[in-house]
């Protein structure tokens, strides 16, 4: 089946891109590992005694970093609707995390502790086109925050990214009222031409 010139470029992008060379070298799961880095860098988001929940995790990037980063004890859940490769000290949850299922299975993996931080790397398979993709791009963001209001411990913190366009200014203004401190972050490693940025909220009220 012939390529369409735009996978074509798609393809030629990855292959060229230094964050897909590095990540092979450094043995990451994705690419993404390294906007994770940058912001962790900055901000200081993940530390030992934390218990982590990583929304939409496959193919694991953002968790085998976190998992790095925390103590042996403290506890990090991967969830996705995705297979995952197992990693050492996650444990993961195949599912749709709005089913009420899946949501007990954390629940039953938490047995009690606290949530300091939910990260979510979500984003749906892209069409190109603005008018589909915004609304489900925001959707996924929407249940992001649904999650880290239902399980989030106080002071806890938010990193999920966003697409510049519909929804995006009242999406950021409901995390300022959750959460005590709100930036806005656009890593190196995301791509130039995507419009996609970080909001990194801490202090959850």
């Amino acid at each position: 089946m012939a390529r369409s010139k735009s996978s074509n470029r798609w393809m030629q992008e990855h292959f060229d891109d230094e964050y897909v060379r590095m990540a092979q070298a450094q043995g990451y799961r994705s690419r993404a590992v390294f906007k994770l880095s940058e912001i962790q860098d900055k901000d200081q988001l993940i530390k030992p005694g934390m218990n982590i929940v990583d929304l939409g995790a496959a193919p694991g990037g953002w968790s085998q970093l976190a998992r790095q980063l925390l103590a042996k004890k403290d506890k990090l859940v991967a969830l996705d609707i995705l297979p995952m490769e197992p990693l050492d000290g996650v444990d993961f949850i195949q599912g749709d995390f709005r089913e009420e299922a899946v949501l007990n299975q954390l629940y039953d993996l938490l047995d009690g502790l606290p949530i300091n931080l939910v990260l979510s790397d979500m984003a749906p398979n892209m069409s190109g086109n603005k008018e589909v993709d915004q609304p489900r791009a925001m959707y996924l963001a929407e249940l992001a925050l649904d999650t880290a209001k239902t399980v989030l411990s106080k002071n806890g913190g938010f990193l999920v990214k966003l697409f510049h366009g519909t929804g995006f200014e009242e999406y950021h203004r409901e995390v300022q009222q959750l959460f005590t401190k709100v930036v806005i972050r656009k890593p190196k490693a995301s791509r130039p031409r995507s419009n996609e940025v970080y909001i990194l909220a801490k202090g959850f009220k």
